[in-house]
């Protein structure tokens, strides 16, 4: 009896010992990974990670550790990449395996549902998705969608001639719009369009929610999700993200379906993903988170470096100065600046490459995932590891831009690459800025971003100067670059500007470009024709003969 007693005894022992080894090995780091901080049992380097403005963190171990770094957070092995060499090796010359994306249970699974395209894993959907998206982005298709921008920057200009104190509505109305137009066939014509501030108050919610440390926590620690949700609020508070989301996404979506059967759709692209459904069976909710992701893409990254701009350009009056010396030259006082203008404009190009280098939106990188065990540089790279591309160190190198904090523009004076030429640049040293990304994964709307970029500066520049605001007591109000928005994305914390039309003749020429648009529009100032040239391969009429949707 006593032997059998001890035998369990010392068993339990082995046991507890067993578990307790186990558990103490979480959170350290393997050997071969790349160097990195020290680490604690169980969280790693978790504990290392400030609640803001964590780029700052990730770029102060670049300095310490070098050009490839590993964190330990929790379970999760984390790699990162803050050299643009180590960038073009793997994300980019390796991308076969480097092109998925780390588990992510709040982002991906519960706020998305598993549908956000973003997060998407590597994998039949996601290709599916990337082949459909690259017909409507592509370089030719860009072109096509002049018009679009065209029309939708005139109401830009007139809105900041009116209304100059709510600028970052009116930029958010402007590539919304555009985007709108695209993806689903209609315009957003007021800045307080309810879906508007739908779509911008719930990405900054997503963005939120998924970058909260406990979020982070049940993303590193997965027996976490088993708990109930009374005990995860955070989880709680992604559903109803989801709920959200999922409602505007799908609404759209539908609503699209709908005019098709009515036979009123116009052509966009999700005519064309309508037809993609016959053929490939796909649900209503993953349609109406393809395009969705679209118009959240397509809408808040571009309005992120706008108003990086503006406050840019309050800060560097001599950069604003330059700038329209340049537009002044060049493209004169009686008309705006236009895509014709684009390589007569260097300095104002390198206003739109500055920008995104100076204020990146996707400061951090969106983390790719890697499929099977690799090496780099001696170091081993295990399977499902998280890849960060460290944009913000990268772009801060002063190695690589000498004095990063300065908004710059004539550092890429005779640059004349766009930015998908040189993401394919096989000299990653010539490359403009990291902010689309990398890979397989880079941004396939970059050709449509730079336009609306370009418009919109030189456009602003030729017709507007900027200064700082001043409060009741004639003191300026100098906005702080480093205060930035916090999330997955990021954007300029809240400034106020002094926006003021360069001359009389320039405001009457603003508000008789957009009188001269009412033509092309009806009473609901929706396009009365869709304009020649887009490169929708179908109408909402053929799809009807093929097929009635059921909605």
């Amino acid at each position: 009896m006593l032997y059998t007693t001890l035998r369990i005894l010392l068993g339990a022992v082995a046991l507890v010992a067993f578990i307790c080894i186990f558990m103490l090995r979480i959170g350290s780091r393997p050997a071969g990974l790349p160097p990195g901080p020290s680490t604690i049992p169980i969280l790693g380097n978790l504990h290392q990670i400030p609640a803001r403005d964590s780029h700052l963190q990730f770029q102060k171990w670049a300095k310490e550790y070098g050009p490839v770094y590993s964190l330990i957070m929790g379970t999760k092995t984390f790699i990162v990449l803050s050299s643009d060499v180590a960038v073009k090796d793997l994300l980019d010359k390796r991308s076969g395996i480097y092109s998925s994306r780390p588990d992510s249970y709040i982002g991906a699974e519960i706020i998305s549902g598993g549908l956000r395209v973003l997060l998407m894993q590597y994998g039949p959907t996601w290709r599916m998705i990337h082949r459909m998206v690259h017909n409507i982005l592509n370089i030719t298709a860009a072109k096509s969608y002049v018009p679009y921008q065209e029309l939708e920057n005139k109401q830009m200009l007139l809105g900041l001639l009116d209304d100059p104190n709510s600028f970052v509505n009116h930029v958010r109305r402007y590539t919304n719009s555009l985007t709108t137009q695209m993806i689903f066939g209609f315009r957003t014509i007021d800045i307080h369009d309810p879906k508007l501030e739908v779509l911008y108050n719930g990405f900054e919610h997503f963005c939120e929610a998924t970058s909260t440390g406990a979020a982070a926590f049940i993303d590193f620690f997965p027996i976490l999700r088993s708990l109930p949700d009374f005990l995860v609020p955070a989880r709680k508070h992604a559903k109803k993200l989801h709920e959200k989301e999922k409602d505007l996404y799908v609404g759209h979506w539908l609503g699209v379906k709908n005019a098709i059967n009515a036979g009123k759709a116009k052509p966009c692209f999700s005519v064309d993903l309508a037809k993609a459904q016959i053929k490939e069976d796909f649900s209503d909710s993953l349609a109406g988170y393809i395009s969705g992701s679209l118009l959240e893409a397509g809408s808040d990254t571009t309005v992120a470096t706008l108003v990086g701009f503006i406050q840019a350009m309050v800060l560097y009056p001599e950069a604003q100065k330059k700038a329209q010396e340049e537009i002044d030259r060049v493209v004169g006082p009686d008309r705006l600046p236009n895509m014709d203008d684009e390589m007569h404009l260097p300095f104002v190009r390198g206003c739109v490459k500055e920008s995104l280098r100076w204020m990146p939106t996707n400061i951090i990188g969106v983390p790719h995932a890697v499929t099977k065990d690799d090496e780099y540089m001696g170091y081993k790279i295990p399977k499902g590891a998280a890849v960060i591309n460290n944009v913000w160190s990268i772009h801060m190198d002063p190695a690589r831009h000498p004095d990063p904090y300065k908004f710059d523009p004539s550092r890429y004076i005779d640059d004349h690459q766009t930015a998908s030429e040189a993401a394919k640049n096989p000299d990653p040293s010539q490359r403009d800025h990291f902010v689309f990304g990398a890979g397989r994964r880079i941004c396939q709307g970059m050709h449509i971003a730079e336009r609306s970029l370009f418009l919109g500066m030189s456009r602003m520049l030729w017709a507007f100067d900027f200064a700082p605001a001043k409060d009741e007591n004639g003191v300026e109000l100098t906005p702080d670059q480093s205060k930035l928005k916090q999330g997955l994305f990021v954007m300029p914390e809240e400034f106020q500007a002094l926006i003021t039309p360069r001359s009389e003749a320039r405001a009457q020429k603003i508000r008789q470009d957009w009188k001269d648009c009412q033509t092309l529009l009806d009473e609901e100032m929706q396009w009365k024709e869709v304009p020649r040239g887009m490169v929708f391969s179908s109408t909402a009429y053929d799809l009807e003969k093929e097929v009635s949707l059921e909605v």
